[in-house]
C-alpha cells in the first residue's frame, strides 16, 4: 500500500466534527470576522489608508504597525481592510447582478427552448469564446476602470456559468410530475415558471454564488494587479501585491501579506460554497 493511499484512506477517517470544523466552521469565522471589520472600518482605530509616513518606510511589523508599512509608508493593515472592502464589494455585487441574469436566461431558454434556447446558447458560447481577464481589460480599457464598471464588467463574465446551471436544472424539473400536473390544469406558462420551477432551482443556484465570489474576487486582485483595475489610490489587494512585487526580495511582507488574506479569503469562500454544494445535492437527491 502505497502512502498516498494511505494518506487517502486516513483523510477518509476523520471524524464529521473535525472536517465541519476545518471545512465550515473556520472558514465562517474568518470572513465573519472580516466582513465586520470591513464593514465597521471606518470605527476602528485604524490609520488612514491613505496618509504616508516617510519616517516609516517599509517597516516589519511593530506595535505601532501590526502589519508593517508599504514603499510609501503607509500601513499595510489598513489597507488590507479597505482593500478587502473593495474586493468583496465587487464580489458579492458582479456574482449576484450575474446570477439574476443567469437564471433568468437559463430557465426562459430551457423551459421554452426552440430558437429561444439556440439564440441564449449561441450568445453564451460567444461570452465563453473570450478569456474572462481579456474581455475585462478590453471593456475596462475603453470604458475606464471604476468599481461600478468593473462590477459591471464582472456580472458580464459570471452569466455564462450561471446560465448554464440555471439551463440544466430547468431541462430537468420540466419534466418532473408536479410541472406536468401544473400545465395538466391549465396553469400558465408563466405561473409554472415562478411556482414550480424557481423554487426548485433557486436553492441550487444560489449555493454556487461563493463560489463564484471567490472567482470574481481572484478577477479582481488579477486585474489590479495587471494595472487595470481599480485605480489607485483607492486601496485594493491586488494592487498592494503588485505594488511591493519589485521590493519582494528585501521586503516580501508589503506583497505577501495581502496575498495571504487574499488567499484565506477565497480559500474559505470555497470551503463553505462546497458544504452548501454538499448539503443542496443531498436535499435534491430526496425530492
Amino acid at each position: 500500500m502505497t502512502n498516498i493511499t494511505k494518506f487517502a484512506q486516513r483523510l477518509g477517517n476523520i471524524p464529521p466534527l473535525v472536517n465541519a470544523i476545518f471545512t465550515l466552521w473556520i472558514p465562517a469565522v474568518w470572513i465573519s470576522c472580516l466582513l465586520a471589520m470591513v464593514i465597521f472600518a471606518d470605527l476602528l482605530p485604524l490609520y488612514d489608508p491613505f496618509e504616508s509616513d516617510f519616517t516609516a518606510l517599509k517597516v516589519r511589523g511593530s506595535p505601532e504597525f501590526w502589519l508593517g508599512t508599504d514603499v510609501l509608508g503607509r500601513d499595510i493593515f489598513s489597507r488590507i481592510i479597505y482593500g478587502s472592502r473593495t474586493s468583496l464589494t465587487v464580489g458579492f455585487f458582479a456574482p449576484v447582478c450575474g446570477m439574476l441574469i443567469g437564471l433568468f436566461l437559463g430557465i426562459v431558454s430551457g423551459y421554452y427552448r426552440g430558437r429561444l434556447e439556440s439564440l441564449v446558447v449561441g450568445l453564451i458560447d460567444i461570452i465563453l469564446a473570450f478569456p474572462n481577464i481579456v474581455l475585462a481589460m478590453c471593456i475596462l480599457f475603453f470604458a475606464g476602470a471604476s468599481i461600478v464598471n468593473l462590477i459591471i464588467v464582472l456580472s458580464i463574465t459570471s452569466i455564462p456559468a450561471n446560465t448554464r446551471i440555471a439551463r440544466a436544472s430547468t431541462l430537468t424539473y420540466a419534466k418532473r410530475d408536479f410541472v406536468l400536473a401544473a400545465r395538466a390544469q391549465g396553469a400558465s406558462h408563466l405561473r409554472i415558471l415562478w411556482r414550480e420551477i424557481l423554487p426548485n432551482i433557486i436553492l441550487p443556484q444560489m449555493a454556487y454564488i461563493l463560489s463564484f465570489m471567490s472567482i470574481i474576487i481572484m478577477i479582481e486582485g488579477s486585474l489590479a494587479f495587471l494595472g487595470v483595475g481599480v485605480p489607485p489610490p483607492t486601496p485594493t489587494l491586488g494592487g498592494m501585491i503588485a505594488q511591493g512585487f519589485p521590493d519582494i526580495n528585501t521586503d516580501p511582507h508589503i506583497t505577501f501579506l495581502p496575498a495571504l488574506f487574499l488567499f484565506l479569503t477565497v480559500l474559505s469562500l470555497n470551503l463553505i460554497g462546497d458544504q452548501l454544494r454538499s448539503r443542496v445535492a443531498v436535499r435534491e437527491s430526496a425530492i
